[in-house]
């Protein structure tokens, strides 16, 4: 029989992960879903086929029912809340997983590891990588690290189900998991960063954004082409926001945290984390990462907002 499967958390990667276990995971019973504003639960089990999600009125209720806790919140501070409220209030967590998908702090997922098998839980530090589509598409990217006997019970919800790659760290310490998901967002925020400044370039010098949305197309595709294509057609200021800017520069902050504690000045990274800054500002706290596009077009003379 299969384990009963809970998930705290449904933000844009938290909705498109519940999706995927729904649609391929191979699920007995509904999967059981919780976020503190109700209504997105609500309105997610509405859109996922009937039956196949349970919506949760607490989160104490959800783990005293199940085997495997996933967790994908917004910052280190309310994951810690909760898991220190699971203990504090539920009975027993012995036996169960928790799996925690969170964007963190090293020490944080340190922490969370020592809360919970304390317990008498096992836990799993699981950052993700991908954006919402490839999260309700099971194409994400799972950094899972900690004892290989839990990462073993959690795989057959990696490799064709939320995942299309798994980097995993068995038997090795929780941070590897999260020092390595903040080491990939450095990435994306420079590409970000970079995309941003040659279309603003390409529009002052008369090349225009078409031709270089083409190049970027042809030889750099994948995430190069989806930011792009953001960008070019107005998505970062003319729809919701995929990408929260607050949480980019919660990422990029922990990515110069991390330098600074070995020794690595991210210059890259301090640019992104300057725009970023710039978009909180314009969008009172409301824009997309890509924003950063918007961004530099001010820097550059131009509106935050293009003309499309």
């Amino acid at each position: 029989m299969a384990p009963q499967l809970m998930w705290m958390g449904l933000g844009n990667i938290g909705r498109g992960c519940c999706q995927s276990l729904v649609e391929k995971g191979s699920l007995d019973k509904p999967l059981l879903i919780y976020n503190r504003t109700a209504s997105r639960a609500e309105d997610l089990a509405a859109k996922l086929p009937p039956g196949k999600t349970a919506v949760l009125a607490s989160i104490p209720d959800g783990v005293a029912q199940a085997d495997i806790i996933f967790s994908c919140f917004a910052n280190d501070a309310i994951i810690e809340e909760t898991y220190r409220t699971i203990i504090a209030t539920t009975p027993p967590i012995t036996g169960k997983l928790f799996v925690s998908c969170e964007t963190i702090r090293p020490a944080t997922a340190t922490t969370l590891g020592a809360l919970i098998t304390a317990a008498g839980a096992s836990y799993i530090a699981c950052p993700v990588l991908g954006a919402p589509a490839a999260a309700a598409s099971g194409q994400l990217l799972c950094v899972p690290a900690g004892p290989k006997a839990a990462i073993d019970r959690l795989r057959p919800y990696l490799i064709g189900v939320l995942a299309r790659a798994v980097i995993p760290f068995e038997d090795q310490a929780y941070s590897k998991a999260s020092t390595t998901k903040i080491v990939a967002n450095t990435f994306i925020a420079a590409m970000i960063t970079q995309l941003g400044e040659a279309l603003t370039l390409a529009e002052k010098t008369e090349v225009g954004t078409a031709a270089v949305q083409q190049l970027v197309d042809v030889i750099f595709g994948g995430p190069f082409s989806y930011y792009a294509a953001r960008m070019v057609t107005g998505g970062y200021w003319k729809t919701a926001p995929l990408a929260d800017v607050n949480l980019g520069v919660k990422d990029v902050s922990y990515a110069l945290g991390l330098g600074e504690e070995v020794g690595v000045r991210l210059k890259n990274s301090e640019t992104a984390l300057e725009y970023l800054k710039a978009v909180v500002e314009h969008s009172s706290g409301k824009g997309d990462i890509a924003g950063i596009y918007g961004a530099v077009r001010q820097n550059s003379g131009l509106k935050f907002e293009n003309d499309v």
